[in-house]
């Protein structure tokens, strides 16, 4: 049995996570290399975080995908964005993008920031999507392939 929804959109039902839930989200990061690369016990520090916001994204009783992110101040960021391979392209990475972004603005967070790979396509035409504008570049953030990171901010 899930958490109770915080947002339901068409069949996927955000949620949030709980911590019998960190070993499909650690499955889901291993399959994801676009994803920022977490160790599980960087999972675990970001679940039991304060102020962390840890949701889900459930297709039934699968769990399809996982954001997570945090407040400081008047602001937040989105720390990592993963959905499962086979439910890509169906509104999983976009309800839990929103449904974060709606705790944010609960939190009264007044700007969104976040990284995301410079090769990640999908993931930029998320963002923006949703409003996100770039604000600048950082060289060798990512590893394993190293690469540049996008930085992003939204207000809320």
């Amino acid at each position: 049995m899930c958490a109770e929804p915080l947002r339901r959109v068409g069949a996927i039902q955000v949620a949030t996570c709980r911590r019998e839930d960190l070993g499909e989200v650690e499955k889901i990061l291993k399959a994801a290399p676009e994803a920022a690369a977490w160790t599980k016990d960087a999972l675990e520090d970001t679940f039991e975080g304060s102020p962390a916001h840890f949701l889900v994204g459930r297709q039934g009783e699968e769990i399809a995908g996982f954001i997570a992110g945090r407040r400081a101040g008047d602001e937040g960021e989105i720390l990592n964005l993963a959905v499962k391979q086979q439910y890509r392209r169906q509104g999983v990475g976009r309800a839990l993008a929103k449904a974060l972004i709606e705790l944010f603005a609960q939190d009264a967070v007044l700007q969104v920031f976040l990284e995301v790979r410079e090769s990640n396509a999908e993931a930029l035409a998320l963002y923006q999507g949703l409003g996100f504008r770039k604000v600048g570049r950082r060289e060798g953030y990512y590893r394993e392939p190293e690469e540049a990171a996008v930085v992003l901010a939204m207000r809320i």
